[in-house]
């Protein structure tokens, strides 16, 4: 049965709670991050080395329960490593399959740019259709099935840029970025006697989530959000900073996303301003910039070029 708005915006509360005792001076990363799990979609950490991209994902799998399943990449990483793969049995004389580690609630794929683009493109089906497929047979995977993977933008030896059908997949792209000298005093802290994750407990199931998967899909979206959505995303194919727009499925993330951060807010439909602030997170690593054009400075232009919309809830 799924919850009340009520329900799952204390779900989220507790969810932050959690991940922010392991995570410190990141409020705005782990709602981010949580809203795109409420959203059923899958999320891209690109930062330096030691930050915490991967104690996030470790700390947001444990706290919503399930199946967590950690893939380190590298360049002799196979596709079957990631799906799994048919042995024979000569005890049933025939083949068995062996699921790989995606078939778990949250899968973290560890400097997902080091992997080939081969093992990069056993993702996509995973990631868009819940699904993998392996000598011609389809094996659905576990609901939710979420992707935290991470990638350091500082080394280019050894790694493999992600492709442009990948990266559109990813709901949202986060950077952490370095703590305060406050926040890095007390993470030394408490990591005195061992790492706090260690200990960190689960806030729901997987069940749980699911069930609150369903009640985020029923917050309202009124047609004039619809339609600025829509402008948004369009704006970006018709500017001539930019040599790639974001795609339909840009605006389904959005739309998702949006859905996700009012129920966060403790609403129950989408405002303008919702819109707004997920944008510079849900479509910039979808798009390409014409030679050295800043990409923060295109989207801030192209969201004060479309008309914000004046709508109210449906009551």
């Amino acid at each position: 049965m799924p919850y009340t708005v009520k329900q799952v915006s204390h779900l989220a509360d507790l969810l932050l709670d959690n991940i922010s005792s392991v995570i410190f001076d990141q409020e705005l990363n782990i709602k981010l991050a949580l809203a795109s799990v409420l959203s059923e979609g899958n999320m891209l950490f690109e930062d330096v080395p030691g930050v915490g991209k991967t104690v996030l994902c470790r700390a947001l799998a444990k706290s919503v329960g399930g199946d967590f399943a950690r893939l380190q990449c590298t360049p002799d990483l196979l596709p079957s490593d990631l799906l799994g793969t048919n042995i024979y049995s000569r005890k049933n004389e025939d083949f068995i399959f062996y699921p790989g580690p995606v078939f778990s609630n949250v899968l973290l794929a560890d400097e997902l740019n080091r992997a080939t683009p081969k093992m990069q493109s056993a993702l996509l089906e995973c990631m868009e259709e819940r699904q993998v497929t392996v000598n011609g047979k389809t094996y659905r995977l576990p609901k939710p099935f979420i992707v935290a993977a991470t990638q350091n933008p500082i080394e280019y030896e050894g790694t493999f840029n992600l492709p442009e059908a990948q990266l559109d997949r990813f709901t949202v792209k986060l950077s952490l970025g370095y703590p305060s000298p406050k926040a890095e005093m007390h993470m030394l802290k408490v990591q005195k006697q061992k790492h706090p994750i260690e200990s960190l407990k689960g806030v729901c199931t997987a069940e749980q989530l699911s069930s609150a998967l369903e009640t985020v899909r029923s917050v309202q979206v009124s047609d004039a959000i619809i339609r600025y959505i829509v402008d948004i995303v369009s704006a970006t194919r018709q500017t001539k900073y930019l040599k790639l727009g974001a795609s339909p499925r840009a605006s389904q993330a959005l739309y998702r996303m949006s859905q996700a951060w009012a129920i966060i807010n403790k609403r129950d439909y989408v405002i303008p301003d919702d819109v707004q602030q997920l944008v510079p997170y849900v479509l910039p690593h979808r798009m390409i910039a014409n030679q050295r054009n800043n990409m923060a400075e295109i989207v801030d232009e192209i969201l004060d070029s479309v008309p914000v919309v004046q709508t109210t809830p449906k009551i």
